[in-house]
């Protein structure tokens, strides 16, 4: 799954997409890359981000949305939301699953919407919002049984309102929420998440606790991307939520033939 962030304060990539044409150009190159997804988000849920209007939302990635659309009919497009509105808006406009951090609890409207269009949907474990994840006391007994006890509860919600349980893609949340060594024992014991029947997908793109391990700044997070989608395709992670899309790729078709999967 490429990312594409048409947002002016993303932690990694703010600012650099948020026009049309230069949003477009960086679909087709995630596309040639080898994408299989391509994830559009208007809003970023970065760390202490602030929440924007839905209007203000719609209008950064409707026009995106329609955009690659026309010019990669082929590519499945994600709409990174939260909002029911946006998220119905997006996905008449082509796209065709929901990537929602809330695992549909900030909207009370997103199920119903879901379920009415028959879209994928990704459920993401997550405590607090954006805004205070990372600012209040984070503890965790046992990190694992806590996102898949939440994961198992979003996905009979989920469930119950009419959204198909094939439809149903989880999220364990990295970085949201959790503190580096939490990041790390997701990492390590991700393969408990199996149980849930589901796909599961992993988004630690250049994110802080990587950092923390290496003390290299976003820009220089590739190799520590690499190693973390590379741990995380080892334990069951069936999509990698990517900035960088080739080279994570090259690096998975080297595990591949290497498991003798091609």
């Amino acid at each position: 799954m490429g990312i594409l962030n048409v947002t002016p304060d993303s932690f990694s990539d703010g600012g650099r997409y948020v026009k049309v044409d230069a949003a477009l150009r960086q679909a087709e190159r995630l596309a040639q890359e080898g994408a299989d997804i391509l994830d559009i988000g208007g809003e970023s849920t970065r760390p202490g981000a602030q929440s924007v209007p839905p209007e203000e939302e719609l209008r950064r990635v409707l026009p995106v949305v329609r955009a690659v659309h026309q010019a990669l009919p082929e590519l499945p497009l994600s709409i990174d939301t939260y909002k029911a509105s946006v998220a119905q808006a997006a996905l008449a406009a082509g796209a065709e699953l929901v990537n929602d951090v809330s695992a549909l609890r900030f909207d009370a409207q997103m199920a119903e919407v879901v379920a009415a269009s028959g879209a994928g949907v990704v459920l993401m474990h997550m405590r607090g919002t954006p805004q205070t994840m990372q600012s209040q006391l984070i503890h965790y007994d046992d990190v694992m049984s806590e996102i898949g006890d939440f994961l198992r509860e979003r996905l009979a919600f989920a469930q119950s309102r009419g959204i198909v349980r094939a439809q149903i893609i989880l999220d364990p949340g990295i970085g949201f929420g959790k503190r580096p060594q939490d990041n790390s024992e997701i990492l390590r014991r991700l393969g408990e998440l199996a149980k849930l029947g589901r796909p599961i997908l992993l988004g630690t793109s250049r994110k802080s606790f990587l950092g923390a391990i290496t003390h290299r700044p976003v820009s220089q997070r590739l190799e520590e991307t690499i190693a973390s989608c590379l741990i995380g395709a080892l334990h069951g992670a069936q999509i990698l939520r990517v900035h960088d899309v080739g080279p994570v790729r090259r690096a998975l078709q080297v595990l591949a033939a290497v498991q003798g999967e091609q």
